[in-house]
């Protein structure tokens, strides 16, 4: 006797495909919250690109999806995954607006021009460089390194750079220069290779020593108690362009080369030579930024940032 497998089945029920509709209220602002954490499949990289806070944007699809009455995202792997819900919804906008681009974030063409002297890049200002982009996902920042002679630049939004202790004349358009710290230099080596207790105390304890030269620090009037002792060798300099380069070599090489006074705070493993030359060598650090853009949202988040760089590490500076 066949046996009847449909027996004890629910009968087949066809289920209804759900359609989402664009809500006709739908304005451009929530658009884009889903359209670009819908293309990001990241909640924290899409508030980048709108310039908003993840709680911010978070709550604006949570109001979108209370309007639909369905949601939108899943959870997987901590990322947002569209729903099959979420999924009719891009399809019927991409299908409404088949050629309309995405509105672009509130901050599109906004552009900051930073111009940094490289030693101050690399040693105070990176990690709020890196914040600043995190934040701004949708600017256009452009940056360009100066080196140790370089002043204010007269295309630059913002200008930081090293210079004497006297006030500085700056680019035409660029405000009056704020004096933001005062370094010493001092010639610094390795721990490993110069101990404290055998550390070189005079200028012929180096003869022993290879001598590196960032070029960025050529013909400086308040380095010239190194210049004149690099001019004074035949032998034993190297000379180098890159300044990244310039640092490892004096931690690497056993050379010794000329360093801001806070070199130390920045690497435990560097061991500063004071003493050794009777003039102080010091320079000052300046700020300036452009009259037309000082008033810029964007311009000024930034200046903020470089300060409160300088001002976290008050303690590492000569008074000004």
């Amino acid at each position: 006797m066949p046996i009847d497998l449909s027996r004890g089945r629910p009968p087949e029920t066809t289920l209804p495909v759900v359609r989402p509709q664009v809500p006709l209220a739908l304005d451009e602002q929530t658009r884009n919250c889903f359209l670009v954490t819908a293309r990001c499949g990241c909640f924290m990289q899409a508030a980048r690109r709108l310039n908003l806070k993840p709680v911010a944007l978070r709550k604006r699809l949570a109001a979108l999806e209370a309007r639909l009455g369905y949601g939108l995202f899943v959870n997987r792997n901590n990322n947002p995954v569209l729903s099959q819900q979420g999924e009719r919804l891009l399809m019927a906008l991409q299908a409404c607006e088949p050629a309309a681009p995405l509105a672009p974030p509130r901050e599109e063409g906004v552009r900051v021009r930073l111009a940094v002297a490289e030693p101050l890049l690399q040693d105070l200002l990176g990690r709020n460089l890196i914040n600043f982009v995190r934040q701004h996902a949708g600017m256009r920042l452009d940056v360009a390194t100066l080196d140790g002679r370089q002043g204010a630049q007269p295309d630059a939004d913002i200008a930081l750079w090293l210079g004497d202790l006297r006030p500085e004349t700056s680019a035409p358009d660029a405000g009056a220069p704020e004096a933001l710290a005062t370094l010493d230099y001092l010639p610094h080596i390795a721990k490993r290779y110069a101990r404290e207790a055998n550390r070189p105390n005079s200028l012929s304890d180096l003869q022993d020593y290879m001598l590196v030269q960032w070029q960025g620090q050529l013909d400086i009037v308040a380095l010239a108690p190194w210049q004149a002792l690099l001019q004074s060798r035949r032998a034993g300099v190297t000379q180098i362009q890159d300044y990244e380069m310039y640092c490892q070599l004096i931690k690497c090489s056993a050379s010794v080369g000329l360093l801001p006074h806070y070199a130390g705070h920045l690497d435990r493993g560097l061991l500063a030579l004071p003493g050794l030359f009777a003039e102080p060598m010091r320079r000052r650090v300046w700020l300036a930024v452009n009259a037309e853009r000082e008033t810029d949202p964007l311009v000024q988040v930034m200046v903020a940032a470089i300060r409160a760089a300088f001002e976290e590490r008050r303690e590492w500076f000569r008074p000004l």
